[in-house]
């Protein structure tokens, strides 16, 4: 099997047809559709028996679990997938319709003497129309992490929503951390994990996935997801600040950034829990923004 489409859903019987018929049109058909169900109590386990049972050049694998948050299911969806590139395609997009061609072209372009674990595209509204700038090459070869700073004439021209395929078997080494009652841990953690240990990903400006922001998208959820799932939140801004060798001074400007975050909501002894330091060192953070206020 050449690529896992893997779709995490949650009561999005409304919308996730557009997907479905847009993986229909691809003109590419070594896939599979893998879907991982946290949960829905809507009707999209109807429409996956009944789309199970059509004539598709596709076999579709549906797995309905409790629900845990888009992480854990990426990460139940890793040990199901038998393609050798995995495709994490939202529930309320859907792709173009040479997506999945462009990939299998792509990733037999990548010099395999070099550390690749993946590919990154672009998201678009249409396929002409993205928010995302466009850099000036044909492809770069960079990190993910660069994702945060690569510029063109003072332009950051990687940052936004982007597509991301990885090959499976180096994904499986970076599966995201489980914390205990929450339910929510950005991507960006994995994804700097893997820059961290040497890995690039090769970008294209080319538009394959085709997205709007709905009212219940993780997105629209915005910086609530991060305080109400604070150890997630904590390990990825403090992951990443060590991966970019920030110094004491700064990496004190990031707890205090966090702890400014959480404090409302979370007493002192929670706080250095979630940050991983000594409640001695919350009273300071909690001291520093008192003076400040």
């Amino acid at each position: 099997m050449r690529i896992t489409v893997f779709t995490p859903t949650y009561n999005r019987g409304y919308i996730i047809e557009n997907l479905y018929k847009s993986l229909q049109r691809q003109s590419f058909n070594d896939f599979e559709w893998l879907v991982v169900d946290d949960g829905s109590s809507d009707n999209t386990e109807a429409l996956f028996e009944k789309w199970s049972k059509e004539n598709n050049n596709f076999q579709i694998r549906y797995y309905k679990k409790e629900n845990g948050g888009k992480h854990r299911a990426i990460n139940y969806g890793l040990d199901k997938a038998k393609g050798e590139l995995f495709f994490t395609v939202d529930s309320d997009d859907y792709l173009t319709d040479d997506a999945l061609e462009k990939i299998n072209d792509w990733e037999k372009s990548l010099d395999k003497n070099k550390k690749f674990a993946g590919i990154v595209a672009n998201r678009g509204y249409d396929k002409d129309k993205t928010i995302n700038n466009y850099f000036k090459e044909e492809y770069l070869d960079l990190d993910l992490m660069q994702m945060y700073t690569y510029s063109e004439n003072g332009k950051r021209v990687l940052s936004g929503e982007r597509a991301l395929i990885f090959y499976t078997n180096i994904h499986r080494l970076y599966k995201y951390p489980e914390f205990e009652d929450e339910n929510f841990m950005t991507e960006a953690v994995t994804w700097n994990r893997m820059a961290n240990d040497g890995y690039l990903v090769r970008y294209y400006n080319d538009i394959i996935w085709i997205f709007e922001y709905l009212e219940d998208g993780l997105t629209k959820a915005g910086n609530k997801l991060f305080i109400d799932n604070p150890r997630g939140y904590a390990l990825w801004l403090i992951e990443k600040a060590n991966f970019e060798g920030k110094n004491k001074i700064d990496m004190i400007k990031v707890y205090y950034s966090i702890y400014c975050e959480l404090y409302k909501k979370y007493t002192s002894k929670q706080i250095a829990e979630f940050l991983n330091i000594s409640l001695i060192k919350v009273n300071i953070l909690k001291s520093i923004n008192k003076i400040k206020n």
